[in-house]
């Protein structure tokens, strides 16, 4: 019999299945940079995975920079600023608390 502790009774916050309501600041930190940074790189490659698509259709040849421009800096923004929002504000909830 293995005696691992489970979190099946955990009741607090969580994101994408992870409860995040104990998370210190430093936690907090790496999440929201992992966050943001996974989204970046998906973002990122859907937009040049579309403009290799449009380029192959047959137009003119795009610029692939537009990828990051256009698509992958504007959702790690706005990911990272709803990541900040939400993780931050579990973090300085359950410190107000204390």
């Amino acid at each position: 019999m293995n005696n691992y502790t489970t979190a099946n009774d955990y009741k607090g916050p969580r994101l994408f299945g992870a409860p995040v309501g104990d998370f210190g600041i430093f936690q907090t930190a790496l999440f929201i940079f992992a966050s943001t940074l996974s989204s970046f790189f998906i973002a990122t490659f859907v937009g040049i995975v579309a403009l290799l698509a449009y380029t192959s259709i047959g137009h003119h040849t795009a610029d692939f920079s537009m990828a990051y421009m256009r698509v992958g800096l504007p959702i790690g923004i706005l990911m990272f600023l709803f990541s900040t929002v939400y993780l931050g504000g579990i973090y300085i909830r359950r410190i107000t608390r204390r």
